[in-house]
């Protein structure tokens, strides 16, 4: 009986990383959030996750964080010019790492985990999932092995519950998320990455052209249509 299913929280963004991630649990009881925080994408990544949960049987919630946007001057909130990496910078760590800052959202993983904590304590979730990986870890510190342990020690110690942020992909480049996604039918045609939130993926952004790169490099056959089809 459904009743009998270990309950989990997932921060479902409805990107590739998440989706995989989420989909890694998919025989527990699933409620995924969905955080609108004035992102450009915000409207693609609501109906992306929407359509994943469909796909996977998980209760669906969107939590809206407005004033989230207000914070910095992240391109993915405000009118800053999204960067165009080329694929020969993406592993350029100079280069990365700037575009990282441009596109870095004050606290953001912080936020949304203490709020998926919330929930479980809630709801008697034993699980957050998470879709950190190693890829994203090398220019998002809060993607990273260290933070994903710090958050965990937080609960620990800040928790009546026990709850444990599980974080299937932390080991993981983008092409091997593919291949794992592609291998345990995580809905993966459903998932959006693009960060200017266009209906079809722009194809230059840097979250467009590592999308791109990974199934290129996992040698998946890639459904997302693009604006532009560089790489």
């Amino acid at each position: 009986m459904e009743s009998k299913k270990k309950k989990a929280i997932s921060v479902l963004s409805g990107g590739l990383d998440s989706t995989v991630a989420t989909t890694v649990f998919k025989d527990y009881y699933m409620h995924a959030l969905t955080f609108n925080y004035g992102q450009r994408s915000a409207e693609m990544e609501i109906k992306s996750a929407r359509a994943v949960c469909k796909e996977i049987g998980a209760f669906h919630t969107v939590i809206d964080l407005p004033w989230l946007a207000e914070l910095g001057s992240s391109a993915l909130t405000s009118d800053e010019e999204v960067p165009e990496p080329g694929a020969d910078e993406l592993d350029d760590m100079d280069i990365s790492t700037e575009t990282a800052r441009r596109v870095w959202v004050p606290g953001r993983n912080i936020v949304f985990t203490a709020i998926a904590n919330s929930f479980a304590e809630s709801e008697g979730a034993s699980v957050i999932i998470v879709g950190w990986d190693l890829e994203e870890a090398a220019t998002f510190p809060d993607n990273s092995k260290e933070f994903l342990k710090a958050f965990n020690c937080v609960l620990e110690v800040g928790s009546l519950d026990q709850i444990k942020i599980e974080a299937p992909l932390i080991n993981m480049n983008k092409t091997e998320i593919v291949k794992l996604g592609n291998d345990i039918k995580a809905p993966l045609t459903e998932s959006y990455s693009c960060y200017k939130g266009f209906e079809d993926h722009c194809g230059v952004c840097e979250s467009c052209m590592r999308r791109k790169r990974a199934f290129k490099e996992a040698k998946i056959y890639d459904e997302t249509v693009y604006m532009q089809e560089s790489l």
